[in-house]
């Protein structure tokens, strides 16, 4: 079975963006996996589905029986067919994230209107807060839902340092919460 295109491009994508370091490439009858690697050394297992059907509940239980059977961290499923909502509910009780069908195949960085976002580690979060003396919820806010936050893995809770490149001030930085939305 040969990967869509799209879908492939879709998922290096994803991988270069995160940070993400390809371990192994494995094609079966209708999946492909990817099994990947964080800058944090955790497993991540990728299921590539390729075609337009919807994703159900049997999708997800197949990808977390392999999770759990191989010693993954977590998961995900990207494609390019739609999400049943019991899909949904039980990717979140699994650990398995859903990559949107509407996630970009190009790197959106590579645009020169997107500014560089970067998400904080706990030591640079906390140092921020205390530089600026402020609590998370005070910054303004950016969802989940967000291309740009699902794109580099933002979780409600975390915080994004956006880079701009500004004629006047030279560099810009700012900050964004991130909510669930």
């Amino acid at each position: 079975m040969a990967i869509d295109t799209v879908l492939d491009k879709k998922v290096q994508v994803l991988i270069d963006l995160r940070g993400y370091k390809l371990l192994e490439r494995k094609e079966l009858k209708d999946y492909v996996y990817f099994n990947v690697e964080t800058p944090e050394k955790k497993k991540i297992l990728i299921c590539a589905i390729p075609g337009n059907d919807a994703i159900g509940i049997r999708h997800i239980a197949q990808l977390a029986k392999n999770i759990k059977t191989q010693g993954f961290n977590r998961g995900m499923i990207i494609t390019i067919g739609k999400y049943t909502q019991a899909a949904k509910s039980s990717a979140r009780k699994n650990r398995i994230e859903l990559i949107p069908t509407n996630s970009p195949s190009f790197n959106i960085f590579e645009h020169n209107l997107v500014p560089k976002h970067e998400i904080l580690t706990p030591e640079e979060k906390m140092e921020m807060l205390k530089n600026y003396r402020v609590k998370p919820y005070q910054l303004p806010r950016i969802k989940t839902s967000d291309p740009i936050a699902k794109v580099i893995g933002a979780k409600a809770g975390d915080i994004l340092k956006i880079t701009r490149k500004s004629p006047t001030a030279g560099v810009y930085i700012s900050y964004r919460y991130v909510v669930e939305g």
